[in-house]
């Protein structure tokens, strides 16, 4: 059966038969990625870093890659427009 002989088959289905089909196939979606999410879950508890060992893994980067920010590379950085034209 071909895509779209289940999907006419679907449209001739009463709107509650469409709700349970709906529901059998979220259903068996969860099912099938409940191993994918419980490794997501875990590796994100064991890999979990906060802000400041983010900050410090982005200090050492620099640090290895020889990278430095100056002053110069700040100037004129902000936009020191009025902004947009406001008419009254």
């Amino acid at each position: 059966m071909t895509l779209q002989e289940i999907i006419a088959q679907v449209e001739n289905l009463s709107m509650e038969d469409r709700d349970y089909l709906f529901e059998l196939i979220r259903q068996q979606r969860i099912d099938n990625h409940q191993p994918v999410i419980a490794n997501c879950l875990e590796d994100e508890k064991t890999n979990s870093e906060g802000f400041w060992d983010l900050t410090l893994r982005f200090r050492k980067r620099m640090e290895q890659e020889n990278i430095i920010f100056t002053d110069e590379d700040f100037l004129d950085l902000r936009d020191r427009s009025v902004g947009r034209e406001v008419k009254f």
